[in-house]
C-alpha cells in the first residue's frame, strides 16, 4: 500500500511555521496602556465623585429652585451650603457601594447592563443609609425627597456615563488600542470556541496573534487571522519575544500535568495565563456554571434556538418580513423594471442553497449579473478572492450595470423575505451556502447549519466580504449557540449602517 505524503516542505510533514525571534521588548505603547489600566479604576472612582456631586446639585435646584411635585415651606428653605457635608457623606457611601458591588474591577466581560445594576444597587443601599441618618439627625430640616431626586439622577448619569465610557473603549479596542495580545494553546473545538467568541466580541479589548497546537494539521494550518504557530513547545520562545500578554491554555482535561507545566512556563515569563476546561468534552456553549457559597456547580443547559425561543424568533420573521414586503412593494417593482431594461434575462435569480439541516430550498434574488454568470464563472475562477469553498471578485466583470448598484446597497437580497415567509431562511443568520461550499465543509463548519440561514448576520456587520471563510465559519457558530432576541435586534441595527455606506459590499 502507497501512502500519500502530507504537504510540506519535505513532501512528509506540513511545514512548520516560524517562531518570532526573541527580543524580549515591549512596545512603549502597550507599556503606557498597562499602566493606564492600572490606574483606571482610580480614575473611573474620581470621575463617579464629580458627576455624584453634580447630581445632587442638580436634585437640589428641582427641590428648592423648581420644587417639583412639592413646594417648600419657607421656613425650611435649606441653604446649598448646609448639604455639603451630607453631598460629601453620600459620595463616600456610594463610592463604598459601588466598590463592594464590584463597580471597579473593570472586567472585559462586564456589560453595560451589568454595571447599570451594579449602579442601581449601590445607589439604593447608600440612599436607605442617608435618609436613616437624616432621620435622625435635624430632621425637620432636611428634605427627604433631594435624596430621592438625586438617586434617579445619579442612577441616569453614571449609567450614561458608563454608556459613553463603553463607546469609547469599544472604539480605542477595534483599533488595537489597549488590546490584550493573547495566545490560544490548543486549536480542537474548546479552542476554536474562544476563537469564536473573541472575533464576534472585539469590543472586548482581545487581539489573537495566534495559537499552538501539537496535532500537526492543525498546528501548522491558519484559522482565518489566527496564525499557526506550531507545536505546544514553541511557547517558551513565543513568550520570550515578548509579543504576548496573555496565554489561554484549552488543552484537554487528560493533560493536566501539561496544563501546569506551561502555567508555570507563562508566570516564569510574566504573562498571564487563563485555562478553559473542555468539561469532559462538553461544548462550552451549553454549560451553565453557578456559585453556591464559593462552590461551582456546572449544569448543562438546552441549545438557544429551539423551543419557544424558536417559536418567538419565527413570530418576530413573519411580522417584520410581512410588514417589510407590503411597504417595500413599490421599490420592489422599480428594481425589477430596472433589471429588465438593464439586459436580457429575468428580475429575478434562483439558486439551490443550503437551509436549516442540511436541507436545500430554493433563494430568490434580483439578478445582478448577465443571465449566464454561472457558466462563465470557471474561467474567472484564477481570479477569485476569496479563500476556502466561496468564490468573490471586487471587480466582477458579470456583474450589470443595475446589479453593481444592488450589490452596493444589498438590494439584491430584498427578494429573499419570501424565503422568510416560507421559513426558509430567517431574517438574522449564517449566509445561505451552496451545495459545493458545504461538500467541502471540515466537520467543525458543519455546526453553522443548527440554524437557519439568514438574510443579514453576524458576519456581515464585522466584516462582510473583508473576512475570511474560516472567521465567517466561527462568527456563524458563534451566532448559533448564543442566540437571543437582543442578539437579532443588534444585528439588524447595526445592519444599517452597513448597508447605506456600503462597506466589504461586493
Amino acid at each position: 500500500m502507497v501512502s500519500t505524503p502530507l504537504p510540506g516542505s519535505d513532501g512528509n510533514q506540513p511545514e512548520q511555521p516560524a517562531v518570532p525571534k526573541p527580543t524580549g521588548r515591549i512596545s512603549v505603547g502597550r507599556v503606557a496602556a498597562r499602566r493606564l489600566w492600572r490606574w483606571a479604576p482610580w480614575v473611573l472612582a474620581a470621575t463617579d465623585a464629580i458627576l455624584i456631586n453634580t447630581a445632587f446639585l442638580v436634585a437640589y435646584w428641582l427641590r428648592y429652585d423648581l420644587q417639583w411635585f412639592r413646594s417648600v415651606d419657607p421656613a425650611f428653605d435649606t441653604p446649598r451650603s448646609t448639604y455639603a457635608p451630607f453631598a460629601f457623606l453620600l459620595t463616600a457611601l456610594l463610592l463604598l457601594a459601588y466598590r463592594a458591588e464590584g463597580a471597579y474591577d473593570l472586567k472585559r466581560g462586564m456589560t453595560w447592563f451589568d454595571e447599570v445594576l451594579i449602579i442601581i444597587n449601590g445607589t439604593t443601599t447608600a440612599i436607605i443609609v442617608m435618609v436613616v441618618i437624616t432621620f435622625f439627625y435635624r430632621s425637620a430640616f432636611y428634605s427627604r425627597l433631594i435624596f430621592i431626586y438625586a438617586a434617579i439622577l445619579i442612577v441616569l448619569i453614571l449609567s450614561l456615563a458608563r454608556a459613553a465610557k463603553g463607546i469609547v473603549l469599544e472604539w480605542l479596542r477595534r483599533r488595537g488600542i489597549g488590546a490584550v495580545r493573547t495566545l490560544i494553546v490548543g486549536a480542537s473545538e474548546t479552542g476554536r470556541t474562544v476563537m469564536r467568541n473573541l472575533v464576534a466580541r472585539p469590543e472586548l479589548g482581545y487581539r489573537v496573534v495566534g495559537f499552538v497546537d501539537d496535532d500537526r494539521d492543525r498546528g501548522c494550518t491558519d484559522i482565518g487571522r489566527f496564525k499557526a504557530l506550531g507545536p505546544v513547545h514553541n511557547l517558551p520562545a513565543l513568550l520570550r519575544a515578548g509579543d504576548i500578554d496573555e496565554v489561554v491554555i484549552t488543552l484537554p482535561w487528560q493533560e493536566h500535568r501539561e496544563i501546569i507545566r506551561l502555567v508555570a512556563e507563562c508566570q516564569a515569563g510574566r504573562v498571564r495565563a487563563r485555562i478553559v476546561p473542555d468539561l469532559f468534552q462538553l461544548s462550552l456553549s451549553h454549560v451553565d456554571v453557578e456559585q453556591v457559597s464559593g462552590i461551582p456547580l456546572i449544569s448543562l443547559r438546552d441549545i438557544t434556538l429551539q423551543g419557544s425561543n424558536l417559536l418567538v424568533k419565527r413570530a418576530f420573521d413573519l411580522t417584520v418580513a410581512s410588514v417589510s414586503l407590503v411597504v417595500a412593494s413599490p421599490l420592489l417593482l422599480l428594481i425589477a423594471l430596472a433589471i429588465r431594461l438593464d439586459s436580457p434575462g429575468p428580475a429575478l435569480f434562483r439558486q439551490r442553497r443550503i437551509g436549516r439541516g442540511g436541507r436545500a430550498f430554493t433563494a430568490y434574488k434580483f439578478r445582478s449579473m448577465i443571465a449566464e454568470a454561472e457558466m462563465a464563472q470557471a474561467a474567472l475562477q484564477g481570479l477569485n478572492q476569496a479563500d476556502g469553498p466561496l468564490f468573490k471578485m471586487k471587480d466582477d466583470p458579470r456583474r450589470t450595470r443595475v446589479g453593481r448598484i444592488l450589490r452596493r446597497l444589498s438590494l439584491d437580497e430584498l427578494p429573499q423575505l419570501y424565503n422568510v415567509l416560507r421559513g426558509e431562511m430567517s431574517l438574522v443568520g449564517p449566509r445561505p451556502a451552496l451545495p459545493q461550499e458545504v461538500a467541502q465543509y471540515q466537520e467543525w463548519h458543519k455546526k453553522r447549519l443548527e440554524v437557519a440561514p439568514g438574510i443579514t448576520g453576524l458576519w456581515q456587520v464585522r466584516g462582510r466580504s473583508e473576512l475570511s471563510f474560516d472567521e465567517m465559519m466561527l462568527l456563524d457558530i458563534y451566532y448559533a449557540e448564543n442566540w437571543s432576541p437582543g442578539l437579532d435586534l443588534r444585528i439588524l441595527l447595526e445592519t444599517i449602517p452597513k448597508v447605506l455606506t456600503g462597506h466589504g459590499a461586493y
